[in-house]
C-alpha cells in the first residue's frame, strides 16, 4: 500500500509545479513585505514623522512595521478560513494582489512636509493592509506544498516556500542597494525610494500569471468530493488541535532573529541617533549575503529533516541562532563591518535555517487537512505578531545613546529562542506520519526501516521523472 497518492511520476511533476508557484510566489509577496521594512529603518523616519526629535521619529517608524504584523491574526482567520473552504490555490490569488495594490499606494504616498499626520496614518492603513495580505501566504503556500510533495520528502519539497521568502528579501534589498549607492541623499529621499514600491505592478502581473496555472492539491480535492469541507475550520481547529496551534505560537516567536538582523540591526547601524555609523548602502549588503547563504542552506536542512526529524534541527537553530545574536549586535556596536557580516552570515544563515527551513513542514503537519491553513495561519500569525513589535520595544529599553544595547537586547532575544526550542521539543515527531494521518492523535508513525525504502523509491521515481 502506497504511503499517499502522490508517489507516481505525473504526480512528482505536479509536486515540483506546485513547490516552483510556491516559491515564486513568497518571493514576490515578501518582496512587497520586505521593502517596507528596509525603508521604516533606513528612510521613513525622516519622510513620515516629526523631524523635531529623531529618536521619536525612529521609534514611531519601526512601530508602523509592527502595525503589520497587528493585522496578521485578522488576516489569519479571515484567510485562513477562505483556504481551507476555498482552496489553497483561491487564498494565494487573494493574498498576492492585496498585498501588491497596498504596497503600489505606499509608493505614491505624500510625505509628512506634504500633508502632515495624514501621511502616518495613511502609511499605517496600508500597512494593516499588508498584514493582512500576508497572513495566509506561508500557510497557504505551506499546505499546497505539503499535499502535493512525494512521501519522504515534505520537508525537502516545503522548505521552498521558505527559500522563496529569503530570495524576496534579497530582492528587497537588492532594489535599494543601487539606489541608496548610486543616488545622492537629496534624490533618494525625493523620490528614489519610491520606486521599489512602485515595481510591485511587476511582481503583481507576475504573481497572478504563475498562480493562476496552479493546481488545487488532491488532499482538499478529495475532502470535498467526500463532503469533508467544513463550516467553520477555526472552530475545528481550536476545538481540536489548540495545544498544537499554541505550540506553533510559541515556536514563531523565532521571528525574533530575522527581526535583530533587518529591522532593528539595520536602524541600530545606520540612524545617526545610535552613533554606530555605518552607511546605509554598506549595511543593506549584510542581510543581502545572509539571505543569499541561506537560499544555498535551506534545501539541504529540509532534506536533513526527511532523515532525522523536524525537533532537532529546530531546537538547535533556535538557541544557536539566540547565541549568535549577542555576537551580531557587538559586532555593529565596535563597526567592525567583516565581524558583523560573517556574525550574519552564522546566525542569520545558516544556524538559524535549522528552524526557518522546516517549520513550512513541521507546522501544517501538526494539522489535519480539514483545518490545516487555519489552524497554521492563526498561530504562526500569532507569534510573529509579538515579535513584530519588539523592534520599537528595542528601542525603548535601549534607546540611542545606550552603551548597553548588545547585552540588553541579546539577552532579550536568547530568552525567546530558548522558548522556542522547549516549544519544539514539546511537540510529536511528524516526517514518518502518513499525509492522511496527520493531525490525528496517537498515530503510530511508519517505523523508520519502511520508512527509509519508501523514501528511497520515492527518490529513485523522482530522478526518473526528471530524466
Amino acid at each position: 500500500m502506497q504511503p499517499n497518492a502522490s508517489t507516481g511520476s505525473g504526480h512528482h511533476s505536479q509536486a515540483r509545479k506546485a513547490t516552483a508557484s510556491g516559491w515564486i510566489g513568497s518571493a514576490l509577496e515578501y518582496y512587497d513585505f520586505f521593502i517596507y521594512a528596509q525603508a521604516a529603518a533606513l528612510i521613513f523616519p525622516q519622510l513620515f514623522f516629526p523631524s523635531g526629535n529623531p529618536k521619536i521619529a525612529i521609534v514611531a517608524s519601526l512601530a508602523t512595521y509592527g502595525v503589520g504584523y497587528v493585522a496578521r491574526p485578522i488576516g489569519a482567520l479571515v484567510l485562513g478560513h477562505w483556504g481551507d473552504t476555498h482552496g489553497r490555490k483561491n487564498v494565494l490569488l487573494l493574498c498576492m494582489f492585496l498585498m501588491g495594490l497596498s504596497t503600489m499606494a505606499v509608493g505614491l504616498l505624500p510625505t509628512y512636509p506634504q500633508i502632515g499626520f495624514l501621511a502616518p496614518l495613511l502609511l499605517v492603513v496600508l500597512r494593516l493592509i499588508q498584514g493582512f495580505a500576508v497572513a495566509g501566504e506561508i500557510s497557504g503556500a505551506s499546505s499546497m506544498i505539503l499535499e502535493h510533495a512525494p512521501f519522504g520528502r515534505r520537508g525537502y519539497y516545503a522548505s521552498f516556500t521558505l527559500q522563496g521568502v529569503q530570495a524576496g528579501q534579497i530582492l528587497a534589498a537588492a532594489i535599494f542597494l543601487p539606489l541608496a549607492y548610486f543616488m545622492d541623499d537629496k534624490s533618494f529621499n525625493a523620490w528614489g525610494w519610491r520606486v521599489p514600491f512602485l515595481l510591485s505592478s511587476v511582481v503583481l502581473i507576475a504573481g497572478y500569471i504563475i498562480r493562476r496555472e496552479v493546481e488545487e492539491t488532491p488532499a482538499f480535492e478529495k475532502e470535498g468530493a467526500s463532503g469533508g469541507v467544513p463550516r467553520s475550520p477555526i472552530v475545528e481547529a481550536f476545538k481540536y488541535n489548540w495545544r498544537d496551534m499554541l505550540r506553533v505560537v510559541l515556536c514563531s516567536l523565532m521571528n525574533v532573529i530575522p527581526v535583530v538582523a533587518t529591522i532593528f540591526g539595520a536602524a541600530y547601524a545606520v540612524q545617526p541617533a545610535y552613533g554606530v555609523g555605518f552607511s546605509k548602502s554598506l549595511y543593506l549588503w549584510i542581510p543581502v549575503i545572509g539571505n543569499i547563504v541561506a537560499v544555498l542552506v535551506i534545501p539541504y536542512v529540509g532534506n536533513l529533516s526527511d532523515r532525522i526529524g523536524r525537533r532537532l534541527p529546530i531546537i538547535v537553530g533556535s538557541l544557536g541562532a539566540g547565541l549568535l545574536s549577542f555576537a551580531y549586535l557587538y559586532a555593529i556596536s565596535i563597526r567592525n563591518v567583516p565581524l558583523a557580516l560573517v556574525m550574519s552570515i552564522l546566525m542569520w544563515g545558516v544556524i538559524y535555517q535549522g528552524y526557518n527551513a522546516i517549520f513550512p513542514s513541521f507546522y501544517p503537519e501538526l494539522f489535519p487537512t480539514r483545518s490545516r491553513v487555519s489552524a497554521m495561519a492563526i498561530g504562526q500569525n500569532i507569534g510573529t505578531t509579538i515579535t513584530a513589535l519588539l523592534p520599537a520595544l528595542f528601542a525603548y529599553v535601549a534607546p540611542p545613546g545606550s552603551h548597553n544595547v548588545p547585552l540588553t537586547i541579546g539577552a532579550i532575544t536568547f530568552a525567546i529562542t530558548i522558548v522556542c526550542a522547549i516549544a519544539a521539543w514539546s511537540a510529536r515527531e511528524t516526517f514518518r506520519v502518513r499525509l492522511s494521518d496527520l493531525g490525528e492523535k496517537n498515530v503510530v508513525p511508519i517505523d523508520k526501516l519502511s520508512y527509509d525504502a519508501m523514501r528511497a523509491q520515492s527518490m529513485a521515481k523522482a530522478k526518473k521523472a526528471v530524466a
